[in-house]
């Protein structure tokens, strides 16, 4: 039987997007080590729904990034294909953030970590380095798409535009107003879910 997967994965796209930023926006990206270690044992429902949310945002994404496959016609289809496989591992790299998250609030539930050994934990060269490697994925990963998303004129421009506006803010996240800070995450969920929406209302679906 030959089935229309494009829904299922443009739904997964919107459902991944929304978990990713309802995620960023109850985890502290900021805080100081003392901070860390306080939420992990005040508010330890809150850090576990954080890394649930990740680990969700993460498989969601995952599967919904063929049906932005479908948006692509010849012209910009490669650097569509190059954006989509770089952002699916960025995805992929959210899982393993989700667990680092729950590693470091089981240390800190067994006093296995005091605050001043947090801060040197998050100052360690190899685990900075990962992390910033993560990050610069899903910035190349939207940047492109973004680019191949122009290139393609598949969808409103408003789309690439807000993909383009959080890469922008990403990186300077600290230095911005708190308002603004705190709706970064907010922009891409509206592109994601809009290039899902899209996906989905296309007149020809691929079907397997």
């Amino acid at each position: 039987m030959r089935i229309d997967w494009v829904p299922y994965s443009a739904a997964s796209l919107v459902l991944g997007a929304t978990a990713l930023s309802v995620g960023s926006l109850l985890l502290p990206s900021y805080a100081e080590a003392a901070t860390t270690v306080q939420m992990t044992e005040s508010q330890g429902g809150v850090w576990r729904a954080v890394a649930v949310l990740y680990f969700l945002a993460a498989v969601m994404l995952t599967l919904g990034m063929p049906s932005i496959l479908t948006l692509f016609n010849v012209r910009g289809a490669r650097l569509g294909l190059t954006a989509v496989g770089i952002f699916t591992a960025s995805a992929a790299g959210t899982a393993g953030f989700a667990m680092l998250l729950l590693f470091v609030r089981a240390l800190v539930m067994n006093d296995a970590i005091p605050d001043a050994t947090v801060m040197e934990v998050t100052e360690d060269t190899d685990l900075t380095g990962f992390l910033y490697v993560w990050i610069g994925t899903i910035l190349v990963g939207e940047l492109l798409l973004a680019l191949a998303l122009i290139r393609a004129r598949a969808t409103p421009r408003w789309i690439p535009v807000l993909l383009l506006v959080h890469v922008a803010l990403l990186p300077i996240g600290r230095y911005v107003p708190e308002f603004i800070g705190s709706g970064t995450p907010l922009l891409i969920v509206l592109a994601l879910s809009g290039l899902g929406i899209r996906a989905a209302a296309q007149p020809t679906k691929p079907a397997f």
